[in-house]
């Protein structure tokens, strides 16, 4: 496989940047940084993935993250945090939650070869998996009573229902002409 995708790694423990830098290498272009504002530093228009601890000392994930919004970087971020997700992540602009401990190297991989097939996918389709992930990631942790409860977590349902029927919509009126077009496009 080729390194033409640039992955950062962002993690204030020294080790757990090093350990995923260490399974990524092969297959990736790396950079890291130990803290919010060294990633800041590294982060450019050629990183196509971060992998971005939520909990740092000087800037936490979210200011970064924020940060990545703010300056209109197109790169798929996936937040990997040992805090347990909760409602307040459907207020944050990322694509994947991984939970720490990340003990293989085969779930990280997997994670940053998916966010790079996503980063080819159109806007509509970047949002709609976007929030399907957060779903998943809460559907493992709440309970069903306590997803029902939460008025954000239905508005996130309602979104991605609306979501899948444009996509849908979207895909059915697709002729034959269109998808050869798309194939063409996205083969340059």
């Amino acid at each position: 496989m080729p390194k033409d995708a640039t992955v950062l790694i962002v993690d204030d423990e020294k080790p757990i940047t090093d350990a995923y830098a260490q399974w990524l290498e092969d297959d990736y272009q790396v950079r890291t940084a130990y803290s919010g504002s060294e990633a800041l530093e590294k982060l450019d228009d050629e990183v196509d993935v971060v992998l971005l601890d939520r909990r740092m000392p000087d800037l936490s994930g979210e200011d970064v993250l924020n940060e990545i919004h703010e300056q209109g970087l197109t790169c798929r971020v996936a937040l990997v945090s040992a805090v347990e997700p909760d409602f307040d992540i459907l207020e944050l602009g990322f694509d994947a939650y991984l939970e720490k401990p990340v003990s293989e190297a085969e779930e990280l991989l997997e994670t940053v070869e998916t966010l790079i097939r996503r980063s080819t996918y159109d806007v509509q389709m970047q949002r709609f998996l976007s929030l399907a992930n957060k779903k998943a990631a809460l559907e493992t942790k709440k309970s069903p009573e306590e997803l029902d409860a939460n008025e954000e977590y239905e508005k996130l349902t309602q979104e991605l229902a609306d979501l899948r029927a444009q996509l849908s919509d979207t895909a059915t009126t697709l002729d034959d002409d269109d998808l050869r077009a798309e194939f063409y496009e996205s083969e340059q």
